[in-house]
């Protein structure tokens, strides 16, 4: 896999397309998009292969980023250029069994975390968007908050794409 943080090879999700005034719209949409994507999915917690996660353990992954991104942008509007922490996936999914979840309470989670992110993305003013904060994926850099608004947009997308493989 190629590493760009301006487009994603692997889903064709391209960070550009997505203006700063379509974020807090395309983040609200993530709750009912997750909700119709599980319906149809006959199996929530069966892993395709070992090393693939289910789609319930996808959907507390987006879940668990919307609220780390939230916590990220709060961050990035109190403190000039912080450093985010990983956010640890990989060991999320064992320590919060996410195979194990509620898939109700994941989702209605997940709305919420949805809506509240894009409260908080709608509320920011031109020189916000602007803020920075070094960001550790999938290279170390400064990253402005439109890109952080873009890039959730994308884990979003993207994992909607994962529950149907």
């Amino acid at each position: 896999m190629l590493l760009d943080v301006e487009h994603c090879y692997e889903c064709g999700f391209s960070y550009a397309e997505v203006a700063a005034a379509d974020v807090p719209r395309r983040l609200s949409a993530a709750g009912p998009r997750f909700t119709a994507a599980l319906a149809a999915v006959p199996d929530l917690r069966r892993r395709p292969a070992p090393a693939v996660w289910s789609p319930l353990e996808y959907t507390c992954h987006v879940r668990d980023v919307l609220r780390v991104q939230g916590e990220r942008l709060a961050l990035a509007l109190r403190a000039d250029d912080p450093r985010f922490a990983p956010m640890g996936r990989e060991e999320l999914v064992v320590l919060h069994a996410y195979n194990a979840q509620d898939p109700q309470i994941v989702l209605e989670e997940l709305t919420e975390a949805a809506s509240e992110l894009a409260r908080a993305f709608g509320a920011l003013g031109p020189d916000q968007w602007r803020r920075t904060g070094i960001y550790s994926w999938p290279l170390v850099g400064s990253r402005t908050m439109l890109w952080l608004g873009r890039h959730t947009v994308h884990e979003v997308e993207h994992h909607l794409q994962d529950l149907t493989q």
